[in-house]
């Protein structure tokens, strides 16, 4: 069985490289998964390249099989799909999702791996560690049916919740973003767009994933009374104003952040990282959400595409990345 893996590197912010990897064999509890699929979440993965990594947070922002520390040589990334080829039988051939680094093959326990359902594309399974992102936003904000709701910031985790909640049954919501390119992506999934000047107010909730100062503020102003804004933007180290006098406290506004990868017991007690995966996976059955995906490029193209996708000079949501060529499989 091959045992020999190629895997992406950022040497220093701005600059990546891919370096030959040799792996051990699985021992018992663990699998070998040959790579289909990664996905490069813009945001965050961007984040990294550019060096933006607050120090105080390194150790939060780590990704579960991350190498090297910040702001570098890391290896970093967590969007992963492949097939199994050793391990338990029962796993073997199977496709399996992984919040893994962009790498050709690696090796993994049992545990870190989730079988992605019959009906989901492996192409489309790279959305599942947003999408379970998603639903941890979607449980912290708890609407209501009937509920008046705005999510400012048409990237990939602000699509993914709009794509959520426009399920819940009499909601009245909107995708509100500045690049209008971003009315194509809510039309494929079902969901009313609008310019933030021209964004519906008095909502009852307000999802903000914009990672700016400008729709933070925003997202308050869109606010009735006593309603809530749920954070999901990481802001590395940037600083934020918010403009908290005026008719915050008289209107009773609320904040609140939505934590990535933990959920409040308040919202969902003993719900765990296994269960939300699944159920991410199983929520990706919906083809709609293949909106998300706005491109693909191989794996060798990596270091010359991350520093396009941190400069914006490709728009992109979730870039997808395929290891099928390059003799990588």
């Amino acid at each position: 069985m091959n045992h020999s893996a190629r895997a992406f590197w950022l040497r220093s912010p701005g600059h990546g490289e891919i370096r030959d990897v040799t792996l051990a064999g699985p021992a018992e509890g663990e699998v070998l998964v040959r790579t289909l699929y990664s996905g490069v979440s813009r945001g965050t993965e961007t984040l990294v390249f550019r060096g933006g990594v607050p120090e105080s947070q390194h150790a939060v922002m780590r990704a579960p099989f991350q190498e090297g520390d910040f702001p570098g040589p890391v290896k970093y990334g967590y969007l992963s799909v492949g097939v199994v080829e050793e391990g338990p039988d029962a796993l073997v051939g199977r496709t399996v999702f992984c919040l893994y680094p962009h790498q050709s093959r690696y090796v993994v326990p049992v545990s870190a791996v989730t079988v992605v359902p019959e009906r989901v594309p492996a192409e489309r399974a790279v959305l599942a560690g947003t999408v379970e992102t998603a639903v941890n936003a979607v449980w912290d904000a708890a609407p209501l049916i009937g509920d008046r709701i705005a999510v400012v910031g048409g990237g990939m985790v602000g699509c993914s919740v709009a794509a959520l909640l426009a399920r819940f049954p009499g909601v009245r919501l909107q995708l509100v973003d500045a690049d209008q390119a971003r009315a194509k992506t809510a039309e494929a999934l079902g969901v009313d767009f609008a310019a933030p000047g021209d964004a519906l107010g008095d909502r009852d909730l307000v999802v903000h994933a914009s990672a700016t100062e400008q729709g933070l503020t925003r997202s308050l102003e869109l606010l009735a009374a006593e309603g809530t804004v749920v954070e999901l933007s990481w802001y590395g180290d940037r600083r934020v104003a918010l403009p908290l006098g005026e008719a915050f406290h008289s209107r009773r506004l609320t904040v609140r952040s939505s934590q990535v990868g933990t959920v409040s017991p308040a919202a969902r007690a003993g719900r765990g990282y296994a269960e939300r995966m699944a159920l991410a996976l199983d929520l990706l059955a919906d083809p709609a959400l293949d909106a998300l995906i706005t491109g693909e490029s191989a794996f060798g193209e990596l270091p010359e595409l991350m520093p396009k996708l941190a400069a914006g000079e490709i728009p992109a949501l979730c870039h997808r990345i395929n290891y099928t060529g390059n003799g990588l499989t």
